[in-house]
């Protein structure tokens, strides 16, 4: 099914993968909303407002008239830029989030700003976050339901939330980046470790979200995995292996081909990222430019541990 902007993608009977395309050159199939349709009917995610009219025109195709809820794991413009255009479409939908965001998503004008300026013109190409109502928001740390829990999973962000059901994790980006690679060769995965970056908090949401023992995890980037577990043990391995490569790199990170630097290596090294030679052209860069801003996470969290030793 097509859908301006949009492709949607039926999992089950409950669970539906809206792809959205900010028309910017290699993002195709990498930002996502999920709907789930069950005793109650919500989103996570809203995607850049670049895509809302899509993802208004994707519900609309679905026949959805009513969300229970809006579920928002960050307050990154990829994830929750469009929550302006779509909240005002559902103004009866409560949209919860982490407290920490809550300001930014009534006033986005700071959170633009700075997406600008650690993404620049792909920052840019997300479009322009419209306030929210404040009447909308809900703080996911009070938040009750018998259907959906929320989980504190701060790393990626410190305002990051994943979200269970009986059958699905959301876990937005705490279990990393993963998609799979072109010709069914297997899995691409990375870490999203923007600045600022602290190892031992994001490892700390990895476990939380182990010990709930999910089956399904679903990727904000990109799609579903059945073996969650087994996911994020994966992803919490490499962030260990990604603190080891890069600590190798620091005597020189004052270099301007630091990041170059550590990029040859974790290639090299990473069995994760072995695929990326895989991906078209366009994609490489997407990815050149979210791997360097994750080496930067690494980077300062390097220099802070070294600093305080």
């Amino acid at each position: 099914m097509q859908s301006s902007r949009t492709n949607i993608r039926q999992i089950s009977n409950n669970l539906y993968l809206i792809s959205l395309d900010p028309l910017i050159h290699g993002f195709e199939n990498f930002i996502s909303v999920w709907l789930y349709k069950g005793k109650k009917t919500f989103i996570i995610d809203v995607g850049p407002s670049v895509t809302s009219a899509g993802v208004l025109a994707a519900l609309h195709e679905l026949m959805i008239d009513h969300l229970d809820y809006i579920f928002l794991t960050h307050i990154h413009l990829d994830h929750a830029g469009g929550i302006g255009e779509i909240s005002s479409y559902y103004q009866k939908t409560p949209i919860i989030c982490h407290r920490a965001g809550m300001d930014h998503l009534v006033d986005p004008r700071i959170l633009t700003a700075e997406t600008i300026k650690s993404l620049g013109e792909t920052g840019r190409a997300y479009g322009t976050i419209q306030p929210v109502n404040k009447r909308q928001l809900v703080d996911a740390g009070q938040f009750v339901s018998d259907v959906v829990s929320p989980i504190m999973t701060p790393g990626h962000s410190q305002h990051h939330v994943s979200y269970q059901t009986e059958e699905y994790l959301f876990a937005g980006e705490a279990g990393g980046v993963c998609f799979p690679l072109p010709l069914n060769n297997g899995d691409y995965m990375r870490p999203a470790t923007p600045p600022r970056f602290f190892l031992d908090i994001t490892a700390k949401s990895i476990d939380d979200l182990i010990a709930r023992n999910p089956t399904n995890i679903c990727f904000s980037h990109f799609g579903i995995k059945d073996d969650a577990i087994g996911m994020l043990t994966a992803h919490k391995q490499q962030l260990l292996l990604w603190k080891e490569l890069i600590s190798g790199q620091m005597a020189r990170s004052q270099e301007k081909d630091f990041l170059d630097r550590c990029l040859e290596v974790l290639l090299q090294s990473d069995p994760l990222m072995a695929g990326f030679s895989c991906l078209d052209e366009s994609v490489q860069q997407r990815e050149r430019i979210f791997i360097y801003n994750s080496i930067k996470g690494f980077q300062g969290y390097l220099k802070a541990v070294s600093n305080n030793s």
